[in-house]
């Protein structure tokens, strides 16, 4: 099956087409919704302007469309940019976000496309093993919960880290897989990608209630 992938730079995202391409599906366009609300609930927001870069260094096509605020008109954005698509499907990365899983299956539904959600109710802690084991690097680039400070901003999800977000989970209620929004991030590398790609400059801006990494740019890594 063609299969359109709802895209955002970020972990489960990513990992979600991964999984689906493994099945033999093709996978493509990469689709973006662009919110302007900064802290919307139903799309990933930071760096956003690195997208072209991320679906290039996978070789795959990228559709974006900009939205304007409130759940309805993000759907709407949705809605608009997949039924001008030639494809049979769409891959959602959620895990456990009932308000995002059931509102993106609506609009799938209402254009006949079937939903696939490859990571839906998997048990996190053993989610975050198998991407780490498949390849995938992401970064942190948004913290929003206690124990979460300044030091993830730019840190690698790799087994260390996982680690400690499981500890985190155990002490502060924390999803280990950030679905609950206490942190966001940024794939590098993943089967997916032709090549890794490298950050190029990053700078950490810190607010009360937590923290993002703006990076400027990618560029292609070796490997």
């Amino acid at each position: 099956m063609k299969l359109a992938a709802l895209f955002s730079g970020g972990k489960d995202s990513t990992y979600a087409a991964c999984l689906m391409a493994q099945q033999g599906h093709e996978i493509g366009p990469l689709v973006t919704v662009l919110p302007s609300d900064q802290d919307s609930w139903m799309f990933h927001t930071p760096n956003l302007h690195l997208l072209p870069r991320l679906a290039g260094a996978m070789g795959v096509p990228l559709v974006s469309v900009e939205s304007l605020s409130g759940e309805e008109a993000e759907l709407e954005a949705l809605r608009s940019v997949l039924e001008g698509l030639e494809v049979d499907g769409v891959i959602a990365g959620a895990i456990a976000s009932d308000y995002q899983w059931d509102r993106i299956n609506g609009v799938c539904q209402e254009l006949g496309l079937r939903l696939f959600s490859p990571l839906w109710r998997k048990e996190q802690s053993m989610l975050m093993e198998d991407m780490i084991s498949s390849g995938l690097r992401a970064i942190v680039v948004r913290v929003s919960a206690e124990g979460l400070d300044a030091s993830w901003l730019g840190r690698e999800l790799d087994r260390t880290a996982l680690g400690e977000l499981r500890v985190l989970a155990a002490s502060k209620g924390i999803n280990v897989s950030g679905e609950g929004g206490e942190y966001e991030t940024l794939v590098l590398d993943s089967p997916l990608n032709a090549r890794p790609l490298v950050v190029k400059n990053a700078e950490a801006k810190i607010t009360r209630d937590g923290g993002t990494l703006l990076v400027e740019d990618l560029v292609a890594g070796g490997g």
